[in-house]
């Protein structure tokens, strides 16, 4: 997978790539799909969720630039495997899902792997996690049709914000907080499951 699919493309981060080959991503797929676990496609994982392909992973993570030691917010835990990595780069990690259950049962797979520092809990990501702001990165897995000001707002001076942002066309948009504001760029066009609750609205 790594060497095809991230090494083969355009993944370049030597820390990224490591961790993805560190990660066991079929316990993070349900158990019909394990056999798919490592293609270079997406696959649900219940709930109308899906778990996106490696290859997406990596670049969001990259696109990051998590160092050792970061505060980083994850918004959309999904089943945890982009969680898992995050705690691999040495991350400080706090994860929100707004599906229950799915959050539940990332945290015990992310337990009975051995990631017991991470923080997931079950919640509307739009708001962020303010008490535990500023985050040095916020990654996104999921789409809102534009992109949370509560989010852009719990970075630290920066600190980046990784999010795919639109409703039936999607483009996946670093945000960069600057000491006078932020800066956009716009990476290439995705496709993620729509970012629910608040983000819907107005």
């Amino acid at each position: 997978m790594v060497r095809s699919q991230l090494q083969g493309r355009d993944i370049v981060d030597r820390r990224v790539l490591d961790a993805m080959r560190r990660v066991p991503r079929h316990w993070f797929v349900p158990p019909g799909w394990r056999d798919q676990a490592y293609d270079d496609h997406p696959l649900p994982i219940g709930h109308e969720q899906t778990i996106s392909q490696p290859y997406i992973f990596a670049l969001m993570i990259e696109l990051a630039r998590v160092q050792p030691g970061d505060r980083v917010l994850e918004v959309g835990t999904g089943s945890g495997y982009q969680t898992a990595v995050l705690a691999e780069l040495g991350a400080e990690t706090y994860s929100i899902e707004v599906v229950e259950r799915l959050s539940l049962d990332a945290a015990a797979t992310l337990s009975r792997l051995g990631y017991a520092g991470v923080r997931v809990r079950s919640g509307d990501g739009n708001g962020g996690w303010p008490e535990h702001a500023p985050f040095a990165a916020i990654v996104v897995t999921a789409a809102p049709p534009r992109i949370p000001d509560l989010l852009k707002q719990q970075l630290a001076v920066g600190g980046r914000l990784v999010v795919p942002v639109g409703r039936h066309w999607q483009d996946l948009v670093v945000v960069l907080r600057t000491g006078s504001g932020f800066t956009e760029r716009t990476v290439l066009p995705v496709r993620f499951v729509p970012m629910v609750g608040e983000a819907q609205k107005g």
